[in-house]
């Protein structure tokens, strides 16, 4: 599928405190090695699902575990009590939330990244960090399948953004409160524009970009997870049923939820808790029209290899 990048737009997601990468040698301060990192993720977070289903992906479980950290923060400030010693010890006198997703450094004792779509990244491009499972021995890359391939760097970039500006933004606030009738509907129309759009490419095709999974197929999954089980809950009725009537594309995103690596991490009970601790918009009869069964279609992932998340 050939996708048009969308104009340059403020990225939805908040910044991020840490942005340290992972080098390709002992040069870098953060090199690849197994057990090294550590992730800190958060069910019901985007970009630590989104982070969650990478890991899962690579088969990174030993060469660098997750610890799970609740869904709705224990802190004043929205952050973590848990990752609060982890911030402390990485910037002197940090008065900031301590916010998932965190990768951390356990031979130092610091926070390396707290930016999920970094952290993505460079789970990708050093799977080298996880031994490949006996099945996988002799095969490239161990088994694991190439997230960004050579010369998709454009194309996957592209989609990141018609998810954020295309789909999330677009959804927020063509079900905002106290938004002009005129702002939301062209938010309406950007949204349906871009589910259109991909609507055609995956009319005719399996994933996005590729004849794979890739980095592309997890933004595209999450968002539409965050579309239909969030951002529906502040649209009317009529709307919701025009952002259904997409069948390629929901039959793509019921498909990757029953995928082990996705339907796994697919926690609806903490998708919905986060969200109604943090959203202040009403909801509308959108509501009451969920599109897609989320957990029948996430159960044989979920079965194939549950995940125990403590809360």
């Amino acid at each position: 599928m050939s996708v048009t990048p969308l104009a340059a737009h403020l990225s939805t997601r908040p910044a991020a405190a840490f942005r340290g990468r992972i080098g390709r040698d002992a040069r870098s301060g953060h090199y690849a090695v197994p057990g090294r990192y550590r992730l800190h993720l958060t069910a019901g977070d985007p970009d630590c699902l989104r982070i969650a289903v990478t890991h899962s992906l690579l088969r990174l479980d030993k060469a660098c575990p997750i610890t799970w950290l609740p869904a709705v923060p224990d802190r004043p400030d929205g952050g973590h009590s848990a990752l609060r010693p982890l911030y402390d010890a990485s910037a002197h006198r940090y008065t900031g939330p301590a916010l998932a997703p965190v990768l951390s450094d356990d031979w130092s004792g610091r926070i390396v990244s707290s930016h999920g779509p970094d952290i993505a990244r460079d789970l990708a491009a050093h799977g080298e960090m996880g031994a490949p499972a006996d099945e996988d021995r002799g095969r490239p890359g161990g088994g694991r399948p190439t997230l960004y391939p050579c010369g998709a760097q454009s194309q996957i970039e592209a989609v990141e953004r018609m998810c954020a500006q295309g789909i999330e933004e677009a959804a927020q606030r063509a079900g905002a409160a106290g938004t002009e009738e005129g702002e939301r509907a062209a938010a309406l129309d950007t949204l349906l524009t871009t589910l259109a759009v991909l609507e055609r490419g995956l009319g005719a095709h399996a994933y996005l970009i590729s004849n794979q999974i890739t980095a592309a197929d997890i933004e595209l999954w999450v968002a539409l997870v965050q579309l239909d089980t969030v951002h529906r809950h502040h649209l009317d009725a009529a709307t919701v049923h025009r952002v259904a009537d997409h069948p390629a594309l929901w039959a793509y995103a019921r498909r990757l939820a029953a995928h082990t690596a996705f339907g796994a991490h697919l926690d609806l009970d903490a998708i919905a808790r986060r969200h109604h601790a943090r959203c202040q918009g009403l909801e509308a009869a959108g509501a009451a029209v969920q599109i897609l069964d989320w957990e029948t279609h996430a159960a044989a992932g979920s079965m194939v290899h549950p995940q125990v998340k403590p809360f």
